[in-house]
């Protein structure tokens, strides 16, 4: 008998006892948590989310829609990123003023030829502000989850107010969980038993956030 004969027998057995009729797991459990922290205004929770995600040591950034190439431009000039990851459906204008190489999101780029790009620059699906979390799912201006965790600099591009949430339990309302999603919470660091932190380890070392406002979005915000 196989190891996968055993689990699967164990799993009958645990579930003999159980009605043919009995409501299905989403009905069956009650979920009447609280779904956010206290009442905030728009503008507080967008505050909210710039201050969580600043104190996981990611730089944020505001502008407004028409500010937005010229931001990006300077971001990557001081960085002194000479080539910039492109996922296939980034508004083409966000990097207009830039001089930086775009390299497209392609499926035959390996680690290693990620490796050496300077920078991405993405969008997102949306952004907590009670954790500073940003959260991709593969969407056409995020692209494959290897572009944002190779590169070691990544700029993501968050709209306010549409895109943010105030907790956890509302982003995963506007999530699909057959996504590939990505939660990322500061630049990537890691840390020893002697507590010494070291940035980049399994990820950009660098995280910067450009919150944009000015362009009329149904506002999401609960």
């Amino acid at each position: 008998m196989s190891s996968r004969d055993v689990i699967l027998g164990r799993v009958r057995r645990a579930l003999a006892d159980v009605p043919d009729d009995e409501p299905p797991y989403e009905r069956a459990v009650r979920r009447e948590y609280l779904r956010e922290h206290g009442e905030r205004t728009a503008e507080e929770t967008v505050t909210l989310l710039a201050e969580n995600l600043a104190d996981y040591r990611a730089l944020v950034h505001r502008c407004t829609e028409g500010e937005l190439a010229a931001k990006l431009a300077e971001l990557l000039a001081e960085r002194g990123a000479r080539t910039v990851v492109v996922p296939t459906g980034l508004d083409p204008g966000w990097l207009a003023d830039s001089a930086a190489e775009q390299v497209p999101d392609r499926a035959e780029d390996t680690p290693y030829d990620l490796d050496h790009v300077d920078s991405v620059v993405t969008g997102c699906a949306v952004a907590v502000a009670e954790t500073g979390t940003l959260v991709l799912d593969g969407g056409p201006d995020q692209g494959r989850r290897r572009i944002t965790l190779i590169p070691d600099h990544h700029i993501c591009v968050v709209r306010v107010p549409g895109q943010v949430v105030s907790s956890v339990p509302r982003a995963l309302e506007r999530l699909a969980a057959a996504r590939p999603l990505t939660w990322i919470s500061g630049p990537s660091a890691t840390s020893d038993i002697e507590l010494d932190r070291v940035e980049g380890a399994h990820g950009p070392r660098t995280l910067e956030v450009v919150l944009v406002s000015g362009r009329e979005e149904p506002d999401v915000m609960a």
